[in-house]
């Protein structure tokens, strides 16, 4: 039986989360107005990832408009219809891109994502998008529990609430993964 290399290289793939209208256009259910900073460095990421040919995760969250959805009994209703679009140039494309659609904060809660992830050998993810407290950090805790390490680009993902997202970003970093400059997540994608 083969054994990976002590020094071997993992296989890193780019998990964008919720780049969607509903957070990044003005007068959207979700939009924030801090939410623009995180778009140059997503964009960095995702042309290093598109270079180097690394595999590239869209997750975002899409509900059933008309439907009854368990996250109503808590949050009113989103991501439905043309409020889930991608964000232009944020959209998958190629052959190294694919769409992960979630209704819940994480990315790997009820979707194929880990399996898929499995399949593709895949064994790091960087991590990007938004809210750091909430969808960021539940993927990145359910990576951590899936055998993935998770590495979150700091400065390509926040929050409508700062406070919240320093602690997810130190809870991810002490407990799940590790939180990057974003240098460093580029050189991790190229």
């Amino acid at each position: 039986m083969n054994h990976p290399s002590e020094n071997a290289v993992p296989a890193t793939a780019l998990l964008l989360v919720d780049v969607i209208v509903s957070f990044f256009e003005p007068g959207r259910a979700n939009h924030y107005p801090e939410v623009g900073a995180v778009l140059a460095p997503m964009r960095r990421l995702l042309e290093a990832a598109r270079r180097s040919g690394c595999l590239v995760v869209h997750a975002a969250e899409r509900h059933r408009a008309g439907f009854d959805d368990y996250e109503w009994r808590k949050l009113p209703r989103h991501h439905e219809g043309d409020d889930a679009a991608f964000v232009a140039g944020f959209e998958p494309a190629g052959p190294r891109e694919v769409l992960i659609a979630k209704r819940r904060f994480s990315a790997f809660f009820a979707t194929d994502l880990a399996l898929f992830l499995h399949e593709q050998r895949v064994q790091r993810l960087v991590i990007a998008g938004v809210k750091t407290n909430v969808c960021i950090r539940a993927s990145a805790q359910d990576a951590f529990a899936h055998g993935f390490e998770p590495v979150i680009a700091r400065e390509a993902t926040n929050s409508n609430r700062p406070h919240l997202a320093a602690a997810a970003l130190e809870d991810i970093e002490r407990y799940m993964g590790r939180v990057v400059p974003l240098d460093e997540a580029v050189a991790l994608l190229s």
